[in-house]
């Protein structure tokens, strides 16, 4: 991975810790909200796409097209899954499962799919931030996954984990393989789960509005941070970068809002979770 490359996921990896942050305060128009942000993220990047198809152009070929649906279902099954997710348990089980088990399995997927090179600092690496994302989300109780209902949650970051995977290696192979854009198929994937919900938004539109009320701010914020987040990633993996390297480094976000929640929203430290990101930082320097 070159250091233009660590950068970009870098930078990412900010933007998303960012952007989860705003929507925490959102979570009450669970659904809602995603269909708004995802409106809004089409809107506001609809000129650039429209600038890179005039000048740039691009070769429409029906893999191309067939890529690109499957990522607007699988992101949107994952936004929804993870809404769901948080409904059935509890969060502090449900997202680290997610983010822990998610670039495991993409870099699986990357070494047998891909055929991409695994190494043992590169395995070192994966594993460490693995094992750094739980020991920040559990702060180091594994007690808080043997309730039943810790089971569910574990069920669905399982099951939200595979859809990261899923999206990641697709998505890797449009940009890497298919040489779509990464702006193109960011738009294309966020324009088209907008329009999968939009008859639900439709027919529950005075729900809508009342669940939204006050939460339009935060919902631009996220339209405008999501995006671009994933389009670094994206910008990274047609640069050469692999999949198995960028998945785990883009979930150093876990371990920027932690720092952020320690110093901005005066949370809590605990010895767990400043271990936890240590060890995250030594699985970037094995990465990188």
């Amino acid at each position: 991975m070159t250091l233009e490359t660590f950068l970009l996921v870098i930078c990412a990896a900010g933007l998303h810790a960012t952007w989860n942050i705003i929507s925490k305060k959102a979570t009450g128009a669970a659904g809602h909200f995603v269909f708004c942000y995802r409106s809004l993220s089409a809107l506001l990047y609809a000129p650039w796409v429209v600038y890179i198809l005039l000048v740039d152009g691009m070769t429409w070929t029906w893999p191309a097209v067939l890529f690109i649906f499957l990522s607007s279902v699988l992101h949107l099954g994952y936004s929804l899954c993870l809404q769901w997710g948080y409904q059935a348990a509890d969060l502090s089980v449900v997202y680290p499962i997610a983010r822990g088990t998610g670039p495991l399995l993409s870099s699986l997927a990357a070494f047998v799919l891909l055929g991409e090179p695994a190494t043992v600092l590169g395995l070192a690496g994966i594993g460490c931030i693995v094992v750094g994302i739980l020991l920040i989300a559990s702060g180091g109780s594994l007690r808080r996954f043997t309730t039943p209902h810790a089971w569910a949650g574990v069920k669905w970051g399982l099951f939200i984990g595979l859809f990261i995977a899923a999206y990641t290696v697709t998505d890797a192979y449009t940009v890497k393989v298919l040489l779509v854009a990464p702006v193109v198929l960011d738009w294309f994937s966020a324009t088209g789960g907008a329009a999968l919900l939009a008859p639900r938004a439709w027919v529950r539109r005075r729900e809508l509005v009342r669940q939204m009320r006050g939460k339009w701010g935060y919902a631009f914020a996220v339209g405008a941070l999501s995006p671009m987040a994933y389009i670094l990633v994206l910008y990274a993996l047609q640069m050469g970068a692999h999949v198995s390297l960028v998945a785990p480094l883009r979930e150093t976000s876990l371990m920027i809002a932690t720092v952020a929640g320690f110093f901005i929203l005066k949370e809590k430290v605990s010895v767990p979770r400043v271990a936890g990101c240590v060890i995250i930082v030594a699985g970037v320097i094995l990465l990188a």
